[in-house]
């Protein structure tokens, strides 16, 4: 039998910790705890650690994450462990330490995930996890879809009653929710299982290591809103300015978003394209460029209803401001492609390989994406949608005005910078 290699030499160990503290870990965790010169970590983390575990104890500053680098630098040479609560890997810290030093030794603990869902008796892998650690509450709304299971990392003993209240106001207040507390350790605590509605206002909020479980359940009269682009109309606040639901699905279906990609929306409106990209995928990101104020805080709201609250609102006019935002993947200009220069600024930001998706319902603007198919290539065309409305006591076709879109995708060759 061929023996299993030991563990590389790192400079930095990261050890999950659980609920059950010292008693809970294996021998290899508590031999590298016990070794460490240094021991850093949360106040809570570093009180479950027996004198035996001598190292210098460090707490965490706040905020966490700038001051990982400044840390690992101060205490450069020495033997460092570090302190994460349950699977350092899984929304834990070990991503940040990851990002800084290759010399990385990470013994894990189960997660609270793990603990929720044996405790519940959920098959992990049909839950979706969503974390509310140091994010808005908001971000929840893009994951409930009836009769899915979620389980919700919690900020502290009020995200609770912030997920019951955002369920309510999102028409998800029949969903039923139980909160386990402490999982793993001596003081482990379940809720009983009440729905959103009968959450009471009045109960104090409990132990702040908790997680969230919650089994959606949509109230009948609530908007259905799919996973999918093409959400109703209705689920935006707008002033008229809105790229309608079927223009906006056959644009999401061009501009392809896939995960990690940042969509630059330019000329925003209401805002539908750039959220509903950065629905597709928690992971989707976008920056959207609107020249009126009222209409970009409406793009906020928007976003924030909808579950995407990281959409960046850049309230300006284009092409001026975009030199300030970061590159693009793909690019949507909804409204200003008569602006000097757009098109062309446009494209020069995009990489190869980038998307380039602009939408007119106007003679002029048209004119210009006929050029631009000329001087670029890629594809024009005409989408046209009707509705049946009633003329008299018969049904008839009410056609809305015709949109003309120009998609296109940047050669991955551009170093000539010849017009394709």
């Amino acid at each position: 039998m061929t023996p299993v290699p030991s563990a590389p030499t790192a400079a930095v160990t990261v050890v999950g910790l659980g609920a059950d503290g010292w008693a809970g870990l294996p021998d290899a965790s508590r031999t590298a705890l016990r070794e460490a010169e240094v021991l850093i970590g949360g106040p809570r983390q570093l009180d479950l650690l027996p004198p035996e575990c001598a190292g210098q104890r460090v707490a965490w500053p706040s905020p966490l994450r700038p001051a990982v680098p400044g840390l690992l630098a101060a205490h450069a040479g020495r033997r460092i462990a570090v302190l994460a609560s349950g699977d350092p890997m899984f929304y834990g810290i070990g991503r940040a330490l990851a990002e800084e030093t290759g010399a990385l030794r990470v013994l894990p603990h189960p997660s609270s995930v793990s603990y929720a869902a044996a405790r519940l008796g959920w098959p992990l892998e049909d839950v979706e996890v969503v974390t509310l650690v140091g994010r808005p509450a908001a971000r929840l709304a893009a994951a409930l879809h009836d009769g899915r299971r979620l389980l919700v990392l919690s900020a502290d003993a009020t995200t609770p009653g912030e997920v019951a209240a955002l369920l309510r106001d999102r028409g998800f207040g029949p969903s039923r929710m139980r909160v386990l507390e402490q999982l793993g350790g001596d003081r482990e605590r379940a809720t009983d299982r009440v729905t959103a509605e009968d959450w009471p206002a009045s109960q104090p909020p409990g132990d702040p290591l908790n997680i969230v479980a919650v089994e959606c359940r949509r109230a009948p009269d609530a908007l259905r809103l799919g996973a999918v682009p093409g959400l109703p109309d209705e689920a935006y606040e707008h002033d008229g300015q809105l790229t309608k639901r079927h223009i906006r699905a056959a644009t999401l279906g061009v501009l392809a978003p896939a995960p990690g990609e940042l969509l630059w929306d330019i000329g925003g409106g209401s805002g539908s394209i750039a959220v509903e990209w950065m629905r597709t995928h928690p992971s989707c990101r976008a920056v959207t460029v609107e020249r009126d104020p009222a209409r970009a805080e409406r793009i906020s709201r928007n976003a924030d209803r909808l579950g995407v609250p990281g959409l960046r609102v850049v309230t300006g006019s284009a092409p001026a401001v975009l030199t300030e935002l970061p590159p693009p993947d793909a690019v949507f200009v909804g409204g200003g492609l008569t602006a000097p220069g757009l098109l062309d600024a446009c494209w020069e930001a995009l990489p190869g390989g980038g998307r380039l998706v602009a939408n007119t319902v106007t003679l002029e603007s048209e004119a210009l994406l006929a050029d631009a198919h000329r001087r670029r290539g890629g594809e024009l065309v005409r989408l046209a949608v009707a509705h049946a409305v009633p003329v008299g006591g018969f049904t008839g076709w009410r056609q809305a005005m015709p949109v003309t879109q120009w998609a296109v995708r940047k050669p991955l060759d551009t170093s000539s910078g010849a017009d394709t």
